[in-house]
C-alpha cells in the first residue's frame, strides 16, 4: 500500500473525531497512514513516525491539518522531496491552508481520481557564514527574518546584490521574503504583494531609521548578501518564523532561490486575487 503521511496542529479539538475517522478512510481505499507524533495523540490506529523521518517513508501525498504555521513546517520537512501537500484550514487566517475541513474527503476525491492540479510555489535558500564558515543553512517557503528581541536598539545592516552595495542602513531588522511570504511579514513592513509565480525576492527592512529606504524586488536569481554590521544582543535568524538561530556582528546571511519547490494539491479554481479578497479583504471599503 502506498504511504500518506498526516502532519497536525497540536491542541485542535477537531482532531479528537478526525484522525481516527481520516485513518479508516485512508485504509479502505488502499492507503497507509503514518502520523506524526501530534497526530498520533489522537489515535492509536496507524504507526506514528517522528516528523523529520516522514520523507523516508516515500509518501505519495502529505496530509496538513491546521494552519499556515503548520504547513510551514511540513513545507520545510519535505523540501527536498516534492511530495504533494494536501493542507486542510483548522486556524484563523489560513491564507496557505485552502481547503476547508468541510471539503477534505471531496478534496481527497480528487485526489485519488487525479482530478486536482498543483499549486507549485518555489523555495529560499539561506546560509549563514560566520568567522568565513558555513554554520547553518535554511529552506524557507515563506521568508526569513533578522530581528532583534526584548531590547529596544537597531541593527546596523548592508544589502549586497550579486557582489554590489544595494543599500546600507539602521532598522529593527530585515526581512527577505519569498512570492508567497510576501502575504506575510513583509506585508506587515509594508511590502509589496507579489504573484507566487512571480520569479523574485523582495528585502524589506523592519522600521528603517531613513525616509529614503524602502521595501526592494530583486531578481528571483540574484546572489544576494545581508550583512551584520552592528545589533544588540539577542538578535535572531527566524525561518518562517519557526527556527530560530543567535546572530553575532559580522555574520552574513546568503540567499538564493532553492532548487527545491513545494507543490499544493488544490481541487478549486480560486485564484490569488479570490484569496487576497477573502482573507485580506483585498480592495474592500
Amino acid at each position: 500500500m502506498s504511504a500518506v503521511a498526516i502532519i497536525s496542529k497540536p491542541q485542535k479539538p477537531e482532531l479528537q473525531a478526525l484522525l481516527p475517522e481520516l485513518v479508516l478512510w485512508l485504509r479502505a481505499r488502499q492507503f497507509d497512514p503514518v502520523l506524526d507524533p501530534v497526530s498520533g495523540n489522537y489515535t492509536q490506529a496507524a504507526r506514528i513516525v517522528p516528523r523529520h523521518l516522514l520523507p523516508e517513508e516515500n509518501p505519495e501525498l502529505v496530509i496538513v491539518l491546521g494552519g499556515d504555521g503548520t504547513l510551514l513546517s511540513a513545507a520545510r520537512v519535505f523540501a527536498k522531496t516534492g511530495t504533494p501537500i494536501l493542507s486542510v484550514n483548522l486556524g484563523s487566517l489560513g491564507f496557505l491552508t485552502e481547503v476547508r475541513l468541510a471539503d477534505l474527503y471531496s478534496t481527497l476525491e480528487g485526489w485519488c481520481t487525479r482530478c486536482f492540479t498543483t499549486d507549485t510555489r518555489w523555495m529560499l535558500h539561506t546560509e549563514l557564514w560566520r568567522d568565513g564558515k558555513l554554520y547553518s543553512q535554511h529552506e524557507a517557503l515563506n521568508d526569513v527574518v533578522v530581528a532583534k528581541g526584548t531590547i529596544a536598539r537597531m541593527g546596523d545592516f548592508r544589502v549586497m546584490l550579486n557582489d554590489q552595495l544595494a543599500a546600507a542602513f539602521r532598522a529593527d531588522g530585515v526581512i527577505v521574503s519569498t512570492p508567497t511570504g510576501s502575504t506575510a511579514y513583509s506585508l506587515a513592513a509594508n511590502g509589496p504583494i507579489l504573484m507566487p509565480n512571480v520569479d523574485a525576492m523582495i528585502v524589506t527592512p523592519i522600521c528603517p531609521h531613513l525616509l529614503t529606504i524602502r521595501p526592494m524586488v530583486v531578481p528571483g536569481d540574484a546572489q544576494l548578501a545581508l550583512r551584520i554590521e552592528g545589533i544588540p544582543d539577542q538578535t535572531y535568524l527566524t525561518v518562517d518564523g519557526q527556527e530560530a538561530v543567535p546572530l553575532k556582528v559580522g555574520d552574513e546571511l546568503r540567499c538564493r532561490r532553492s532548487q527545491y519547490n513545494v507543490k499544493l494539491v488544490r481541487l478549486g479554481s480560486a485564484g490569488f486575487f479570490d484569496v487576497l479578497r477573502a482573507k485580506l479583504k483585498w480592495g474592500e471599503r
